[in-house]
């Protein structure tokens, strides 16, 4: 298993062998080089495999088509998906996502006309947050959102939406607050919209990347959504964007490991056939070497993540930082032993003869997308501040420790001790 058995509990390690098997036995190479070759504009066939095996969102209730599982289970089926490349994994992921906002927020009739037929494979959905002038600065976003009443008006242009071409509703954040005083993070609203005829869709991308997965723009003329669509609290699309972070930065972070997984294994098989100077490279100490680091970069990777699995499942305080440092340390290290593989494998990884190319096609898309690798940072850097300068007085105060600790007027932060003198 990409996650280790002891890792997980045992109905992780049951959805995991289903999601192993699942990718083994009922996804045909011939199709994923379809997708590559952008033959395939949406992989709905692939999304309706998906469904009709359970496995499109298993964290979430059996009554809306979920399988009731945990946090646990949900990154151990990611892992195993992830083998297969950034756009397979992103069908699953866009469905966590926007099942996460119906989950958290969702009216019951909200869930039962969107959630349960997109887990049983009926309506595909897509998360619509990024727009041409807006990518890490989500909340300055100019998609605009009027209440009429009873409805609201919807005017603006989305892009990047992973899902687009395929789509049957999109969930989309908006500007509904107008106030020049507004705080960032009480201007947006997040709706569900139906792909209604006044919500342009075009398939324009030629990603370097994660090709095949319906990544498009959308264009809002006059869309009309009805109220009830509204998901959350008005004002409160920072709220539902928060909770939906968890399992979209979470899964990324899961699926990196697949990934990590399937390329360095790709090149240990080879290194232990390659021969050159009379021998098996796998005997050189510079492939030996590479090889170490990769596999520790791996197990590193899975216990960062499945440390923020628990987080998420405990609803931990810190999970907001976790995730975020699972996101970025995987997908840094998705990078790095991609790279590694290449190294070991030399000049044949370059051609398609190996899959290694598209590997590294889909691996740098990792550390931009679900927030850059830096916006995880300034995230982590946040949380850790105020978790530390709010920390109890049940810690050791470790400043006591040094020799001259009792010399406070040497102890200067800033230039008081001038007036003070």
């Amino acid at each position: 298993m990409s996650l280790y058995e002891f890792m997980i509990g045992p109905q992780a390690q049951a959805f995991a062998r289903e999601v192993r098997a699942f990718v083994k036995n009922e996804v045909d190479p011939e199709y994923l080089k379809a997708m590559d070759r952008e033959e395939v504009k949406y992989p709905r066939d692939l999304f309706e495999k998906y469904a009709q095996k359970g496995l499109l969102g298993p964290r979430f209730p059996r009554e809306y088509g979920g399988r009731g599982l945990d946090w646990h289970a949900d990154i151990a089926g990611m892992a195993e998906i992830g083998c297969l490349g950034t756009a397979c994994a992103a069908v699953l992921l866009v469905s966590n996502i926007v099942g996460e906002a119906f989950q958290s927020f969702g009216t019951e009739e909200q869930k039962q006309k969107y959630l349960k037929p997109m887990l049983q494979g009926r309506l595909v959905s897509a998360e619509a947050l990024t727009e041409p002038h807006t990518g890490s600065d989500f909340f300055n976003l100019k998609t605009r959102a009027e209440d009429k009443g009873d409805y609201f008006l919807i005017n603006g242009q989305k892009r990047f939406v992973a899902g687009a071409e395929g789509a049957d509703f999109f969930l989309v954040y908006a500007r509904t607050n107008f106030s020049e005083d507004a705080h960032p993070l009480q201007r947006v609203s997040a709706f569900i919209v139906d792909r209604l005829p006044e919500v342009e869709v075009n398939y324009i991308y030629g990603l370097l990347g994660t090709r095949g997965g319906g990544t498009g723009r959308i264009t809002f003329r006059n869309a009309r959504v009805p109220r009830e669509n509204l998901i959350g609290p008005l004002h409160g699309g920072a709220l539902v964007f928060d909770r939906m972070m968890v399992p979209e930065r979470l899964s990324t972070a899961a699926t990196s490991i697949g990934g990590m997984h399937a390329v360095l294994a790709l090149a240990a098989k080879y290194a232990n056939r390659r021969v050159a100077f009379g021998k098996k490279i796998r005997k050189f100490e510079a492939i030996n070497s590479m090889i170490a680091r990769g596999i520790t970069m791996i197990d590193a990777s899975a216990g960062i993540t499945c440390q923020a699995a628990h987080a998420a499942e405990a609803n931990d305080p810190r999970t907001r930082r976790l995730v975020s440092e699972a996101k970025r340390f995987c997908t840094d290290n998705l990078w790095e032993i991609v790279n590694i593989a290449m190294q070991i494998m030399g000049g044949i990884a370059y051609t398609n003869v190996y899959p290694l190319e598209r590997a590294l096609r889909d691996a740098r898309l990792c550390k931009i997308w679900t927030g850059s690798n830096e916006v995880m940072d300034l995230i982590i850097q946040h949380e850790y501040f105020n978790e530390v300068l709010n920390q109890s007085d049940d810690h050791r105060d470790i400043e006591l420790d040094a020799h001259n600790a009792s010399l406070t007027e040497e102890k200067v932060f800033d230039e008081s001790y001038l007036i003070q003198s």
